[in-house]
């Protein structure tokens, strides 16, 4: 085939692509796209998907009073059951979220009723998290209606929680004091384990940091990757994958991923851990209970947090740190809870492991991190 011809059917392809998407576009890309208005978008629900889908256009465009009054058991609950059910009662990374994308997909259809898979995929400020619901749809008249399934999170009683846990102030020289040319040093804290990694097409830096001071640390870790002419190839940072807030003598995992760097390119690393002296407290306390390391095509490790402090978490992060037979990190890996976290209340967790790290990990231990709406106001 000659060059002429080849791009003569190229441009033809590419007409006629620009053409579908233009005159059949993607249900759900439009809806969480924004495009149109009104009722534009939605189709006639003559059947499972199609009464889904309108529903999920609705979500998509946060029009709450629209999408619950499509609901064929809307009596069994209210439109604010129904927000609260989709962003959350408290403040989270669900409610703050947007609706990016979503699909239907059939499970099975009889004459009048219906069993349909709804994946929404929200999107935050850390990522995006999926939301699964199977969705029974019932035929009213000649319209497919959808059933809720309704999730109505705890109600946490009445009642009086002890605390009793360490805390730390900070007390800053003031511009009348004479205290000398400096405040108080910044916390020690060292890179106690550092291993590079080629993966994914590019050099992943595994390791971990301790606070061995006896005051808290607001941490960060930096990297240089080195030619062997000690030249810099690139510079990056742990960004999320660390616990920022260590309190003394704790030990976070960290992970820094450099793309399109081959390990082959490297001489040293420059790692630069820095620490800036901060007020904490070891409240709240988080427990984690029924960790395990799940097998399988797409591994993961999984369990619940209980938030042990009467304060309502509104952001909890989990650091997954995992270890081979002779006790050497071989990966580190995190996940978000997308609700807050009420007092005493079981919430899961789950975060993905790669399939080769999976058959070598022997051991694996998780942290977290919680954020409170209240201590950054």
């Amino acid at each position: 085939m000659s060059g002429r011809v080849l791009a003569v059917l190229l441009a033809v392809v590419t007409v006629a692509l620009i053409a579908v998407g233009t005159l059949w576009p993607v249900q759900a890309a439009l809806a969480t796209a924004g495009a149109g208005s009104g009722s534009d978008l939605l189709r006639p629900s003559s059947s499972p998907q199609a009464a889904v889908e309108n529903l999920a256009t609705e979500i998509a465009r946060q029009d709450w009073e629209k999408a619950y009054s499509s609901l064929a058991n809307k009596n069994e609950f209210t439109q604010a059951d129904f927000e609260r059910d989709l962003r959350g009662s408290y403040p989270s990374l669900r409610s703050h979220s947007s609706l990016e994308s979503f699909d239907a997909r059939p499970l099975h259809v009889s004459a009048d009723e219906g069993q349909v898979r709804l994946n929404l995929r929200w999107s935050s400020v850390v990522g995006t998290f999926l939301d699964t619901r199977n969705l029974q749809v019932t035929k009213v008249g000649e319209r497919w209606q959808v059933l809720w399934p309704i999730v109505k999170e705890p109600r946490v009683p009445p009642q009086v929680i002890a605390v009793n846990y360490l805390r730390w102030d900070v007390i800053y020289r003031g511009a009348e004091d004479d205290w000398g040319a400096q405040d108080v040093e910044a916390p020690h804290v060292r890179i106690v384990d550092m291993h590079p990694v080629d993966r994914g097409g590019g050099v992943v830096l595994l390791g971990e940091l301790l606070n061995e001071d006896v005051v808290p640390a607001f941490v960060t870790v930096k990297a240089t990757l080195l030619r062997k002419d000690g030249s810099p190839i690139a510079t990056e940072d742990s960004f999320d994958k660390i616990s920022h807030v260590l309190l003394p003598r704790q030990v976070t995992p960290f992970l820094i991923e450099f793309h399109k760097v081959a390990l082959s390119q490297v001489d040293s690393v420059h790692m630069e851990p820095s620490s800036t002296l901060i007020a904490a407290s070891a409240d709240p306390v988080i427990g984690i209970e029924d960790q395990q390391l799940n097998g399988g095509p797409q591994p993961s490790l999984s369990g619940k947090l209980r938030n042990q402090s009467g304060e309502i978490v509104n952001v909890a992060h989990v650091l997954g740190t995992f270890y081979d037979s002779n006790g050497q990190l071989i990966w580190v890996s995190d996940g978000y809870v997308d609700r807050a976290l009420l007092p005493d209340t079981p919430a899961s967790f789950t975060m993905s492991v790669p399939p080769d790290i999976a058959s070598k990990t022997k051991t694996e231990r998780a942290v977290t991190t919680a954020y409170l709406s209240n201590r950054f106001q």
